[in-house]
């Protein structure tokens, strides 16, 4: 091409576009229907023993969904039934002092104590007398008489356990063992309810959107194994410059076209006008905008429930801008 000719035809196209009609404000606009997603999680590590639902299905509020199997669980569980049971076991035994049996044993070993302390002290009188008219040695008569000192120290320690047994419990004792069996009953719960969670429920009305995890495969604490829509919270979603933002006030109602289902119309409610700080939030769904000019976000929420359960995630849906 003649190097004369190249500039008419870039100042000719230049011309063309300036002459072509600028977008007007009022073509639909298009959004996307909006729903909040739900994650069901294992709240305590095992294997998936039973799926009971299927990508697809809708569940209820409380409909279990699948079950998890967790030995080590039970295995615990009859170690908290056994630490629980002695620990009250203590703590009654603190609460009501000494058994009958208790006290005949008591009385028995202060009789032994007595008879011991008297021989002791009968002893040690003879040896007194014969060590006064020089027949036994001092170290003879040392020795016995440190074995009357201890039958006579022996008897006091009998007596007072004999008096223990007889008076009432210290209290500290008491709450001591009261302690060990609050502890060992909340562990007890502890492992109760770590047992109930062997069961995965629906935490709220949901549709099933994918499942994670399947029969056999390992669950942990804490992972998704279902996930899925909430449908009683569905919303429309639209996105619009700042020049065409005034054409809508919140707590307005709209008829919402669905331009994929025989355009069917869906009565919905301007809930938040939120304007978009970041490029990347600007996704739904093509708006025009000037540089430097701000975007807005528009929630509607349909204002028929019935009508929120048919309307599906990512469904294309147009509102009239006029």
């Amino acid at each position: 091409m003649n190097a004369h000719i190249l500039p008419a035809v870039a100042i000719s196209l230049l011309t063309l576009a300036s002459c072509q009609p600028k977008q007007t404000l009022t073509a639909d606009l298009e959004g996307k229907v909006k729903k909040e997603t739900v994650g069901v999680t294992a709240k305590v590590t095992g294997r998936i023993a039973q799926l009971l639902v299927k990508e697809g299905d809708v569940v209820t509020k409380g409909q279990i969904l699948a079950r998890i199997d967790v030995p080590e669980a039970e295995a615990k569980l009859l170690q908290a039934q056994g630490a629980y049971t002695s620990a009250r076991a203590q703590y009654q035994m603190a609460l009501h002092g000494a058994t009958p049996n208790e006290r005949r044993q008591a009385d028995a070993a202060l009789s032994v104590a007595r008879e011991q302390a008297a021989f002791a002290q009968k002893s040690l009188s003879r040896v007194q007398a014969m060590y006064r008219d020089s027949l036994i040695s001092a170290q003879q008569y040392d020795e016995m008489s440190a074995k009357y000192q201890s039958a006579k120290a022996q008897l006091t320690g009998t007596q007072a356990k004999r008096d223990e047994v007889d008076g009432t419990v210290r209290a500290e004792r008491i709450r001591m063992a009261y302690g060990d069996m609050l502890r060992a009953e909340g562990a007890l719960k502890e492992v109760q309810a770590a047992l109930r969670e062997k069961a995965i429920v629906a935490p709220q009305p949901m549709t099933i959107e994918s499942i994670s995890l399947h029969e056999g495969e390992l669950a942990p604490a804490g992972y998704t194994v279902l996930s899925g829509y909430d449908n009683s919270r569905t919303y429309l979603r639209f996105t619009v410059s700042e020049k065409e933002v005034a054409r809508f006030a919140r707590g307005n109602e709209y008829k919402v076209k669905l331009p994929f289902a025989a355009n069917q119309t869906v009565a919905a409610k301007l809930v938040t006008v939120k304007e978009l700080n970041s490029y990347a939030s600007r996704t739904s769904s093509y708006p025009t905008y000037e540089l430097g000019e701000a975007t807005y976000e528009l929630k509607l929420v349909p204002t028929d429930p019935a009508q929120q359960n048919k309307l599906l995630s990512n469904q294309t849906v147009l509102l009239p801008n006029n």
